[in-house]
């Protein structure tokens, strides 16, 4: 499972033109499921991402975490994290989860993030949506699920 991470101002989801989901500061999390993803994965983002501490404290430094200063979260998903692109010139999804694997997973993120009390938002799942951000810092950060398997710490 992969996820791109971005500290935001502001954030939001179109579908069709119409506004499904917004947020003020906080992240906005673009989550790809791969193949072979389990429960385990989802519990790694869930346990990891609210906890980065990548919001300024009153001197600037980067020592507040999304439940620190009570911001919001935008969750969105994208299999295009998993494309392959070393051979020939179209991107290759094969590692992406097929839909009725990885809805469920996207769905148990959600429920799971909002379980430990995160203020949340989210796309459509499948959808062809329009993201609008302000991304603040800029700060993007990119977290791997197979991390957890290396034994890192933070």
């Amino acid at each position: 499972m992969l996820a791109v991470i971005q500290r935001v101002a502001y954030a939001s989801v179109s579908v069709d033109d119409q506004c499904i989901a917004k947020i003020g500061q906080g992240l906005l999390v673009f989550v790809g499921i791969a193949k072979g993803d389990t429960h385990s994965d989802v519990q790694f983002m869930v346990d990891k991402i609210p906890q980065l501490r990548i919001f300024g404290d009153s001197t600037g430094r980067m020592n507040h975490s999304l439940q620190d200063i009570q911001g919001e979260l935008l969750l969105v998903s994208q299999f295009t994290l998993l494309a392959n692109m070393a051979k020939g010139r179209r991107p290759s999804f094969d590692a992406a989860a097929p839909p009725t694997e990885a809805r469920p997973l996207y769905q148990m993120m959600l429920d799971q993030f909002q379980a430990i009390g995160l203020a949340i938002q989210s796309g459509r799942f499948g959808a062809s949506m329009a993201i609008n951000l302000e991304n603040d810092g800029p700060v993007t950060l990119f977290l791997d699920s197979l991390s957890k398997d290396k034994g890192e710490k933070g």
